[in-house]
């Protein structure tokens, strides 16, 4: 297995303060999903990790922007917004790609959301509570709100990290 060859992605600081360290991290996992996609042709993002799965790195990236905007748009912000990808009759359509999905698109929907959640955020202290509330009617602090997306980057990371390896054989950080 070849390892894959990333450019540089900025590491973290080890002594930042708190809220600093949380959006660093933030965008290391986010830096880090984008990089598994890269050198890969559109067909290649879309091939499926192991059927029966139909898990593919676009997919991952297509349901993490619908998760940045649920997450920072929806529940911090209080913005009424319709799902990119989901509907009621297909929740995982965020997951979804067919032979039409491109790469281009998908990068530049998820990049999108990712600077309104930036936006979102940094009108808000870490203390502050959602407008929005979660399913059990409780808002959430900033900070518990970026705890969650860095440990949902990371873990789909990790998928990414195993797709990329069955669709190239590339191996890497």
């Amino acid at each position: 297995m070849a390892p894959m060859t990333f450019p540089e992605r900025s590491e973290p600081a080890i002594d930042a303060a708190e809220r600093p360290m949380l959006e660093g991290w933030l965008d290391y996992h986010r830096e880090t999903l984008v990089m598994k996609c890269e050198g890969l042709t559109d067909a290649q993002l879309r091939e499926a990790s192991v059927p029966p799965s139909t898990l593919t790195l676009m997919g991952l990236v297509r349901h993490l922007a619908e998760v940045e905007r649920f997450w920072f748009r929806v529940i911090l912000a209080g913005e009424e917004l319709p799902d990119l990808y989901s509907t009621k009759e297909d929740p995982d359509g965020d997951f979804a790609v067919s032979r039409t999905t491109t790469w281009a698109r998908t990068e530049s929907v998820w990049r999108a959301e990712t600077a309104a959640a930036r936006g979102c955020a940094a009108s808000f202290g870490l203390d502050d509570l959602s407008q929005g509330v979660g399913s059990a009617g409780k808002p959430f602090s900033l900070r518990w709100i970026y705890t969650h997306m860095i440990e949902e980057y990371a873990r789909h990371n990790g998928h990414a990290d195993l797709v990329r390896e069955r669709v190239d054989g590339a191996t890497g950080d």
